[in-house]
């Protein structure tokens, strides 16, 4: 083993130790949490203890810049996670995906009833393209043709359809 090397890294760990307050109060001032701080100065001294370039010509920057960028990774973790999570919801309280309630099943036959009741009262034309539209998911101008009339007509055809489903809107609300 080379003895600058031990030398040199003996005296980085020393430059650690001799400032490890200012290098916490580094630490403290991006983490804000005492026991944080200390753990990333626990790592922060492992990183330094082990470092490969043991001959460094500003051990103290060295070390605030591993400090730092120590701190800095953990506040940027700890940003991106606490983004993705989400706090005091009751998991079995929430509906899953494709369970249904008695009370869904209801309101859902409610709502469709009431939907066809209104579509019931619009010419039959007006109907269809309202069908095609919403259930083949064709263009104003596709259903046009299949009806025999204009893109424009059919637009507002559609617009009576949303005209006349406006009362069955507070079924949706719920």
């Amino acid at each position: 083993m080379n003895t600058h090397a031990i030398t040199g890294r003996q005296a980085l760990e020393q430059t650690f130790v001799t400032h490890h307050a200012q290098l916490r109060g580094i630490v403290l001032g991006i983490v804000r949490k005492a026991d944080l701080a200390d753990e990333i100065m626990q790592d922060a001294y492992l990183k330094v203890a082990v470092c490969p370039h043991a001959d460094i010509d500003k051990p103290y920057c060295y070390c605030c810049r591993v400090v730092r960028n120590l701190a800095m990774d953990h506040f940027r973790r700890h940003a991106t996670e606490s983004g993705c999570r989400i706090f005091d919801v009751d998991v079995e309280g929430l509906d899953r995906p494709g369970h249904l309630t008695p009370d869904r099943i209801l309101s859902e036959k409610q709502m469709l009833e009431a939907v066809d009741r209104v579509l019931d009262t619009l010419p039959a034309r007006t109907r269809e393209a309202f069908e095609l539209c919403r259930l083949e998911d064709m263009t104003q101008r596709d259903i046009g043709r299949n009806l025999g009339c204009s893109a424009t007509l059919v637009n507002f055809m559609l617009k009576d359809v949303a005209s006349a489903l406006r009362p069955c809107r507070h079924f949706l609300d719920d």
